[in-house]
């Protein structure tokens, strides 16, 4: 008889955990059929600590695979080695009125690594780091070994054994608006003005043509995969976010758009790809589910009547970090729509650029293109800690760090691109 309560008892647990876990996937919906068939008390739910049926699924995979890390638990799960876990953030943005001094940036150096015959408008890692590529108004894609630029700082010689461009790509027909790496196969796909997606394919030495092509119908401003690998999201000058299936080309579009007219500047999963966020023209951040591509929160006006250009969600994905042409970064609460921290003192005006946080979370990058300058924030107290001279003679327009790593790469209207390297 007792272990029979002990068992319902334990049901009743797992079914909070169930209920909790939908409602911050933001499945308000599931989640109440789940308590409803259950006979689970929402009050049960809304008591159970954010992300803990995650961390508790990846204690037991640990333990199921000999007694490893949480870490390594997702890994083997199929997860991939560049994810952290859900709920593994660094920093924890729920607290507030954060008092204390803030944390100090590291020193970093700076290494020139390359140029194009244009702007160099976007740039981005691989998920395990050990890649960037760049992409150029010049219609170029550079691509990069992170080891080899380490080779060429070792020492005094300006030009190291190594050289840092491994291959560099042409194939499209005008700029380049950004890129991405698949989560899981050397695979770097690009997105440009000349309505393309195109796949290349860096394990081949002498590819410099893409393999694959997706021929939209508008301008493409921003690609992201799934972290599945068979899917990727097409922000474009439509309003509605393009989902592609990367085995059969087909293009999928939401039935629910919200009302929304105006182009996207950028689009990003979460890690888990349980969320996805769009960053439009006119100032809106959008969230939508991953599974069925429904709006669950609208940010209208996010950065008011000014373009949002970026967004990105955090690791444990409750938070998304935008940055808008109001020369503001800004953290919102996923769940909410709640403004959190504004992070303020970095004039963008005129360029589409992106906020980003380091591998940490513990600080937020983006670039002030009126005085060349990289700025630097605490992301939990939103001060700002320090200002990089970027070294360029023209606009900085884009950054992007490292997930594994402090290093990061800039790049802008100079055409240069820039290599940072914590110092020791």
């Amino acid at each position: 008889m007792n272990e029979a309560v002990q068992e319902a008892k334990l049901l009743r647990q797992v079914n909070a955990l169930i209920v909790a876990h939908l409602r911050s996937q933001n499945l308000g919906q599931a989640a109440a059929a789940v308590a409803a068939a259950t006979m689970t008390p929402i009050s049960a739910a809304e008591s159970v600590p954010a992300n803990h049926l995650l961390r508790l699924v990846a204690k037991g995979l640990a333990a199921e695979h000999g007694g490893g890390d949480a870490a390594s638990a997702f890994d083997s799960a199929g997860f991939g080695v560049a994810v952290q876990p859900p709920g593994s953030s660094a920093v924890d943005f729920s607290i507030q009125d954060v008092k204390g001094s803030s944390k100090s940036f590291p020193k970093h150096e700076v290494k020139h690594v390359s140029d194009h015959k244009n702007a160099a408008r976007c740039v981005k890692f691989s998920p395990d780091g050990k890649y960037f590529a760049t992409g150029s108004a010049d219609t170029s894609i550079k691509f990069f070994e992170v080891a080899k630029i380490k080779q060429t700082m070792v020492g005094d010689s300006k030009d190291g054994p190594a050289r840092p461009v491994v291959r560099t790509f042409y194939d499209h027909t005008q700029a380049i608006n950004d890129l991405d790496f698949h989560p899981e196969s050397p695979i770097l796909i690009s997105a440009a003005k000349d309505s393309t997606i195109r796949f290349f394919d860096f394990s081949k030495t002498n590819a410099r043509k893409a393999f694959r092509v997706i021929q939209d119908t508008h301008n493409v401003r921003s690609v992201c995969f799934h972290p599945c690998g068979d899917y990727l999201l097409a922000g474009t000058d439509h309003p509605v976010a393009h989902l592609y299936d990367i085995n059969t080309f087909t293009c999928y579009l939401s039935a629910n758009a919200q009302d929304s007219s105006s182009p996207i500047n950028q689009v990003r999963y979460s890690c888990t790809g349980s969320l996805y966020v769009t960053a439009s023209k006119d100032g809106s951040l959008r969230i939508w589910d991953g599974v069925s591509a429904e709006c669950v929160r609208p940010i209208i006006g996010a950065h008011g009547s000014s373009e949002a250009i970026s967004a990105i969600f955090t690791k444990d994905e409750r938070y998304v970090l935008s940055c808008g042409k109001d020369s503001r970064v800004k953290l919102w609460e996923v769940g909410t729509g709640r403004l959190v921290k504004q992070y303020a003192g970095a004039i963008r005006r005129q360029f589409r650029c992106q906020a980003v946080f380091n591998e940490t979370e513990e600080f937020v990058l983006s670039v002030d293109e009126q005085n060349n300058e990289v700025v630097v924030w605490d992301a939990l107290t939103a001060e700002k800690v320090t200002r990089l001279p970027s070294g360029s003679t023209g606009a900085p327009r884009w950054l992007d760090h490292s997930p594994v790593e402090p290093v990061f790469v800039s790049c802008g209207n100079d055409r240069s691109i820039k290599f940072w390297k914590q110092t020791v």
